[in-house]
């Protein structure tokens, strides 16, 4: 688990997030080309809105865009969570290893994105709240 360290904009971010969602935000992560907001257990439904509202109002707002994503306190359940929409065949651990079976070439390499940087960050986000040493994708 890493220490979180958030700064001025982010915590802005954060309290516009519960007061347009009124959900339970976890945690909140400053992507390149978007903002990932982790709910609480069962609150992602809440923020997203009935018919999208709440996450379309606060992408306006915002003027970026959002994920959001239900916190899972299993590991496997939160990079589900992560990937979704995304099928995966199989997630295991063993050790500190997470090992992604993909199922298909178009999901590994959306998986992996270019230089790496889409499971760069999936690797950062899940170590914000598990043990893990590294995120493989077969």
């Amino acid at each position: 688990m890493v220490k979180i360290k958030y700064d001025s904009q982010l915590m802005k971010t954060m309290s516009v997030f519960e007061q347009v969602t009124h959900a339970k935000l976890k945690d909140a992560v400053d992507q390149e080309n978007r903002i990932l907001f982790v709910t609480e257990e069962n609150e992602a439904g809440r923020a997203i809105g009935r018919h999208h509202s709440n996450s379309e109002k606060l992408a306006r707002l915002l003027k970026r865009k959002i994920k959001i994503v239900e916190f899972n306190p299993d590991v496997k359940g939160f990079i589900r969570n992560l990937v979704y929409p995304l099928n995966t065949r199989d997630i295991e651990e063993s050790q500190g290893t997470i090992t992604i079976s993909s199922g298909d070439p178009e999901t590994k390499r959306i998986l992996i994105g270019r230089d790496a940087k889409n499971l760069k960050d999936l690797r950062s986000v899940v170590k914000r709240f598990f043990d893990i040493q590294e995120i493989r994708i077969i």
